[in-house]
């Protein structure tokens, strides 16, 4: 079970979060063992200022721990949508949500129910 993510990883989120608004982002979430590393872009991933669409027929051949995407509000509650897509892939599900901070990021489980991921 996924319970890190590497500080590199995470810079990688925000920035992309912010340099992307008001446009939404959405990747995949790569780990080794317990610790993300790494976020995958799919092939053909379209995203407007109200959302992002991952085309999950382009996933890759591997392991993913969950999904990653920005908001570009504040808010970073799931909608119906991210629920759905969380029940798709993983148990690890990451929401950043302006300013794109290191404080304005959430990770929920596969229900959306919030949980802790250490920054290491």
């Amino acid at each position: 079970m996924v319970k890190k993510i590497e500080k590199d990883a995470l810079s990688f989120i925000l920035e992309v979060s912010k340099s992307t608004a008001p446009r939404e982002f959405a990747g995949l979430l790569r780990a080794e063992k317990d610790t993300i590393v790494e976020v995958l872009f799919l092939p053909g991933t379209t995203s407007s200022e109200v959302s992002a669409v991952l085309h999950l027929y382009m996933l890759p051949n591997m392991r993913i721990a969950g999904t990653v995407h920005s908001h570009p509000t504040s808010m970073r509650e799931p909608s119906q949508a991210d629920l759905q897509l969380f029940a798709r892939t993983g148990n690890c599900h990451i929401i950043v949500g302006a300013p794109y901070t290191t404080n304005s990021w959430t990770c929920y489980d596969k229900n959306g129910t919030p949980r802790k991921l250490e920054v290491v």
